[in-house]
């Protein structure tokens, strides 16, 4: 009877199995799943890059301070009594010299640079810095402010050159008559052959030399107005300039018109002011005011800079 129940129970076992395992598998609650793997702990992320600095601002673009109407009053005016007093030079120019032996070395420096042919010296000497100069000058401010991309401001260069130019040329023109120095040429001649030359009013006014002021003036004048509105062709300007100006120069003394101190001088003069025009009428302003201390302990409002 035993071993006839173990029969029947191992064949209900072998039959039941299967279905069994059927329904495990449609009942949800006894679904068994494999557990996923634990995740590893992710390192922190990088922290942000820093934004790459802004490149600098662009310095601001120069500025000339001008007034078309003040400026161009100032030229006129320079050049009208320019003018005028060229046309009175008979009655404003000493008819005898005031200063009429040069030094020694004025004499060595004419007997070294002087022409043979003097008047072709002479006419060179107009031709340079009345002709050639002004149209270089001219000219390369109106190719600099294209390239600089603002070309209305060559009219306006144009304007406070020559109101530098016709400064300087007022001053020399007084100091001429002043002085009274005699021309080299003039000085070699007889003296009952003096009175004789082309133009008896122009025999003493040597001191100093016109020409050379003029060169220098516009060429330092040229020169410091596109230095102060930064031309790429700034150091050009100078050069091309004082090139021309040295030259007018040494041809004013070939010509046996002026001595050498009457051209350095007139270059130096010449210079100066066409440096400090553009300069002190038209660089910017730049004032600060603040509180200043005094002696007593109590303060003060001090202002300073560019006027």
């Amino acid at each position: 009877m035993t071993k006839t129940a173990a029969r029947i129970s191992l064949l209900l076992f072998v039959v039941a199995a299967p279905a069994l395992a059927r329904a495990r598998s449609a009942v949800p609650g006894l679904q068994t799943e494999t557990p996923a793997p634990a995740a590893e702990p992710s390192s922190p992320a990088p922290p942000p890059a820093a934004p790459a600095p802004a490149p600098p601002a662009p310095p601001p673009e120069p500025e000339l301070r001008y007034s078309l109407a003040t400026d161009a009053t100032i030229t006129g005016a320079a050049i009208a009594l320019w003018v005028g007093s060229e046309a009175l030079k008979s009655h404003l120019a000493p008819s005898t010299c005031r200063w009429c032996d040069p030094p020694g070395f004025d004499s060595s420096v004419r007997d070294g640079l002087k022409w043979n042919d003097t008047e072709a010296a002479n006419v060179i000497s107009y031709v340079i810095p009345l002709g050639v100069e002004p149209l270089a000058m001219f000219g390369l401010h109106a190719y600099a402010a294209r390239d600089h991309g603002t070309p209305d401001a060559a009219w306006v260069d144009v304007l406070l050159i020559s109101e530098a130019t016709a400064v300087a040329m007022a001053m020399n023109q007084a100091v001429k008559f002043v002085v009274g120095r005699e021309r080299p040429f003039v000085h070699a001649l007889p003296d009952d052959k003096k009175g004789q030359t082309a133009h008896p009013s122009d025999n003493n006014v040597s001191f100093y030399s016109g020409h050379s002021t003029f060169a220098f003036a516009m060429a330092a004048s040229a020169g410091t107005i596109a230095s102060m509105r930064r031309y790429r062709l700034a150091p050009s300007i100078w050069a091309t300039g004082m090139a021309l100006a040295v030259a007018s120069a040494y041809l004013r003394i070939a010509a046996d018109r002026h001595y050498a101190s009457d051209v350095a001088v007139g270059a130096i003069l010449g210079s100066a002011t066409g440096i400090a025009v553009p300069r002190l009428l038209h660089g910017p302003r730049c004032v600060m005011v603040a509180p200043a201390p005094l002696a007593d302990g109590g303060l003060m409002l001090a202002a300073r800079g560019n006027f």
